[in-house]
């Protein structure tokens, strides 16, 4: 091994209101003090309750993914387990995220935006 994963870092352009949208997912402390980072107005860090953290940075004329448009990949996403995939849907829509893929009803995962259009999809568990 050559190193430990530190954190997640996701481009957009307002770190603080990233952090705000993954808190009221995920759970976890917004700007949780920690030697590892400096926090300022273009970067914000979620420690989640697992230990696991993102980090936000706020990049100057951000331009999002477009998936599936390979011309603007995805880059990566997250998968996000829950128990009742309608009831989560329902939470992600009210709390910003946008629906891009809902599937055929017979699958497990369905995929969504972020505000900053970073894709995640949420997996039955």
């Amino acid at each position: 091994m050559i190193a430990k994963l530190q954190c997640v870092v996701l481009d957009c352009a307002d770190a603080v209101g990233m952090s705000r949208f993954y808190q009221s997912l995920l759970g976890g402390v917004v700007n949780q003090p920690d030697p590892r980072w400096s926090l300022g107005e273009g970067w914000a860090t979620l420690h989640t309750d697992g230990g696991f953290v993102l980090a936000f940075q706020r990049v100057d004329n951000y331009r999002p993914p477009r998936w599936p448009d390979s011309a603007h990949p995805q880059q990566f996403h997250l998968d996000l387990e829950v128990k009742d995939l309608e009831q989560a849907q329902e939470d992600v829509l009210t709390r910003g995220a946008t629906l891009l893929d809902g599937g055929d009803g017979q699958r497990s995962w369905r995929i969504f935006a972020d505000p900053a259009g970073h894709p995640f999809c949420l997996v039955r568990h």
